[in-house]
C-alpha cells in the first residue's frame, strides 16, 4: 500500500473511532480503546515510515551495485582497447582478455619527422616530409593494470553468471568493416535480492540522471563506440 493510502485509511480509522468512543463505548473501556489506539498508531508509523525510506534504501544500494559493476565494466573496456591496438580486433572470450594483459606486451614506439631531400640524391625533387615510426622496447600489457582487479573483471559480485562480450563487425568509412564488441548486464542481475516491484520501476528509466532500459551497457554491435549508458556521475 503506498504512503498516501495508509495516511488515508489512518485518518479514517482514528475517525471511526472516535466516533464509537463517543457514542457507544462506556467510559470505563475508555483505556482499552487507547491501548488500541496507540498500538495502530505506532504501526501505521512504521508501516509510513518504511514506505518513505524503502526507496530511497533502494536507491543508496542501487547506486553501490551499479558502481561496482561499472568499475568492471571500465577494466573490460580498457582491456578491448589495449587487446584491439595489438591484435586488430576485439575478444569474444573474457578468459582470453585476461591472459592477454597477464603475458601481452606491447612495443614502445618513437616517431620521428625526416625530409625526403636527405633520403634523395636528387635535389630537385620536392621535399616532403615523412614520418617514421620506430620500435624502442616493450612494455607490459599488466603495468596498465596496476592495481585494478582485472582477473576478476568478469564476475558480477550480485550474480552467479559472468558477464558475456558479444563481438562482430560492422560496415563504415566507404564500405569498410570495423570490429564492435558489446557487454550488458541485466538489471535484474545486479539488483538481484532487493525490492521486485522497485527493480520493474528501475527497469522502465528512460535516462537522464538513471540508466536507461533493462541493461547496464557498454559498447554497441551496431554503432562505432566503446562508451557505456550510464550518466556521466558514474565515471567522477
Amino acid at each position: 500500500m503506498s504512503t498516501f493510502w495508509l495516511i488515508i485509511a489512518a485518518l479514517i480509522f482514528t475517525a471511526l473511532v472516535a466516533y464509537l468512543v463517543v457514542n457507544y463505548i462506556p467510559q470505563k473501556f475508555h483505556w482499552i480503546v487507547s491501548l488500541v489506539l496507540l498500538t495502530t498508531i505506532a504501526f501505521l508509523s512504521y508501516k509510513i515510515y518504511f514506505s518513505i525510506n524503502k526507496p530511497i534504501a533502494f536507491n543508496i544500494e542501487k547506486k553501490e551495485r551499479y558502481a561496482s559493476v561499472i568499475n568492471k565494466l571500465k577494466i573490460i573496456r580498457d582491456a578491448q582497447v589495449v587487446y584491439k591496438k595489438a591484435i586488430g580486433n576485439y575478444s569474444s572470450d573474457g578468459q582470453a582478455l585476461i591472459s592477454f594483459i597477464d603475458t601481452a606486451k606491447i612495443p614502445i614506439t618513437k616517431v620521428s619527422i625526416i625530409s625526403s631531400d636527405s633520403l634523395s640524391i636528387n635535389s630537385d625533387e620536392q621535399e616532403t616530409p615523412q614520418r617514421v615510426v620506430d620500435t624502442i622496447g616493450y612494455t607490459q600489457v599488466k603495468e596498465s593494470f596496476k592495481n585494478r582487479d582485472y582477473k576478476n573483471m568478469l564476475k558480477n559480485p550480485y550474480a552467479l553468471e559472468e558477464f558475456k562480450i558479444e563481438t562482430d563487425s560492422i560496415f563504415k568509412y566507404n564500405a569498410m568493416s570495423v570490429p564492435v564488441f558489446e557487454v550488458k548486464v541485466a538489471k535484474s542481475a545486479i539488483l538481484n535480492g532487493l525490492d521486485k516491484k522497485l527493480i520493474e520501476q528501475e527497469k522502465k528509466a528512460i535516462g537522464g540522471k538513471e540508466i536507461p532500459g533493462n541493461y547496464v551497457k557498454l559498447g554497441s554491435l551496431t554503432q562505432l563506440s566503446d562508451r557505456g549508458n550510464w550518466p556521466v556521475f558514474y565515471d567522477r
